[in-house]
């Protein structure tokens, strides 16, 4: 496969109309994306492969357009992979996370450098590179990819202890990964026993200022939106991005884990009950599906499929070791202390998704020249495709094999808040899902607090004023006004019921049954 390289030749001015052929090409290019994720929403498939091979589609051996800017690739992979995984924070709902960090963590770290040794161990004497460029290859490879396993995942009917190990580990197993490439990749141009000596320093470090900065930023953040009543809907979405961007950028700047930082502070953000969430939910996953097209066309347009076939056996050895030796290794010796069960270690294996991270960082090593760089990002992309089309359609079949199912989990009542500022109160907007335990239960049965009532309901496109007597369906929009006292009380309460029935507070202790979407 052909190396990317920076391209000698001065771009052409972008005048009105290059400007308009741009635009037209972009806009048929995410149509035909858009409309193509249906097809591998009923496969299985994670839809980066769509994409990828709509930029092979397009490249030099396609309809024609050159391109090979390594550097303003792994640029705009960057910029990508920070909204996506901002997107992917803001859904991660913290009781969910909370108890699989001990799990994550000790994978994101410990289960990296099992699966970086024994990868470059096998890309050194099996597929023949040198031992730095079989380091940066193990490296590259060991991270699962946030954008696969939030895709894929949610489409998974998982126990939530199984889903939460799986996106908090794809979320936290960027800056570690990001950071052993980089200094991998740097090795040749430092004294190699000083590199070593404090690359673990330097990781530990930059690690802890990205988880500093995040939980900073989002603290800071979080208090700041909802004590503002912004006087548009859309500035909280825009809001809340900015804020992420923010804590990535600033911690980057700082020589911290930028990729930790922004997924701790879109964690804090999503789960902080802040005003119009559904809406802010909603802007950061359509900017995410964006990222992911644009990321994914671009890295299609690098590759030359002309030379995918020499890179195929060097791929399927990386890529079998690391999927049936490496990834089990690290999953077993780092879930030893934690004695969970052999079904979910199984899984927990199979389910590490590659995706475009470690094509986007195997051009790390492309921009600084390392040996035999031009190889591992073929090698890289081969083995992306090949093990995506094996273990994407899979995962639901290992799935339901291993009896981990959790087809009966229940769903939580979607709830708005917008800001009455003036009346010192709050307006909630509750959504009431299939498989919800609120349906059935009348309105007084909710036990709201006094400051706080169900002013109107919206059934089946007709809204009235309920009675207490009311009993609420699946479908109902219910409108609630709470004074700024209760607002949280209300939230809890109405969480509380959807997960446990009208007996909610009566057979188990409120708090432990109306669990706070926040984090405090």
């Amino acid at each position: 496969m052909r190396a990317p390289r920076t391209p000698r030749e001065e771009d052409p001015p972008l005048t009105v109309d290059r400007l308009n052929e741009l635009l037209l090409a972009a806009t048929l290019v995410l149509l035909v994306a858009v409309a193509a994720v249906r097809l591998t929403s009923r496969s299985g498939l994670p839809s980066l492969l769509l994409y990828l091979a709509i930029g092979v589609a397009l490249g030099s051996d396609g309809l024609g357009i050159e391109f090979s800017d390594a550097e303003l690739t792994q640029v705009l992979g960057y910029a990508a992979l920070v909204v996506i995984l901002a997107e992917g924070g803001l859904g991660t709902r913290w009781q969910d996370l909370r108890p699989a960090i001990p799990v994550a963590a000790v994978l994101s770290t410990v289960g990296v450098g099992v699966s970086v040794g024994v990868t470059a161990a096998a890309a050194h004497y099996l597929v023949g590179l040198g031992w730095q460029s079989a380091l940066v290859m193990g490296a590259v490879v060991s991270s699962t990819d946030a954008a696969a396993i939030f895709s894929v995942l949610r489409r998974v009917p998982l126990p939530r202890r199984l889903s939460g190990v799986l996106e908090a580990e794809s979320g936290f197993n960027d800056a570690p990964v990001v950071i052993l490439v980089v200094g991998f990749s740097e090795l040749g141009s430092h004294d190699a026993a000083e590199q070593w000596y404090i690359l673990p320093a330097e990781m530990l470090l930059e690690l802890a200022i990205g988880l500093a900065v995040g939980l900073l930023v989002g603290r800071v953040g979080a208090l700041g939106l909802r004590g503002v009543a912004l006087p548009a809907a859309g500035l909280y979405p825009i809001a809340v991005l900015a804020l992420t961007v923010l804590a990535y950028a600033a911690t980057a700047l700082i020589h911290g884990s930028g990729f930790l930082a922004v997924y701790v502070c879109a964690v804090v953000l999503g789960n902080a009950g802040l005003p119009h969430r559904p809406a802010t939910r909603g802007f950061a996953d359509a900017v995410a599906w964006l990222a992911q097209i644009g990321l994914f066309v671009l890295l299609g347009l690098l590759v030359n499929p002309g030379t995918l076939g020499d890179d195929l056996v060097p791929a399927l050895i990386v890529g079998g070791v690391l999927t049936l030796l490496a990834r089990p290794l690290s999953v077993l010796l780092c879930l030893l202390p934690f004695r969970r069960p052999w079904r979910e270690n199984v899984l927990l294996s199979w389910a590490g998704l590659r995706g475009a991270v470690p094509i986007v960082l195997a051009i790390i090593p492309v921009v600084a020249d390392v040996q035999d760089s031009d190889r591992i990002f073929s090698i890289v992309f081969v083995l992306v495709v090949v093990f995506t089309l094996l273990q994407g359609p899979t995962l639901p079949w290992v799935a339901r094999r291993l009896r981990l199912g959790d087809g009966e989990k229940t769903v939580d009542v979607d709830i708005e808040s917008a800001p009455l500022e003036r009346l010192r109160g709050h307006l909630l907007s509750v959504t009431i899902p299939q498989r919800s335990r609120m349906h059935g239960v009348e309105v007084a049965e909710l036990r709201l607090p006094p400051e706080a009532a169900v002013t109107l309901v919206v059934r089946d496109g007709r809204s009235f004023v309920p009675g207490q007597d009311t009993v609420l369906r699946e479908g109902d929009e219910l409108l609630v006004v709470a004074t700024d006292a209760v607002r949280d009380a209300v939230e809890r309460r109405l969480v509380a019921v959807g997960r446990g029935g009208k007996l909610a507070g009566w057979l188990t202790e409120p708090d432990a049954v109306a669990l706070p979407p926040r984090i405090e």
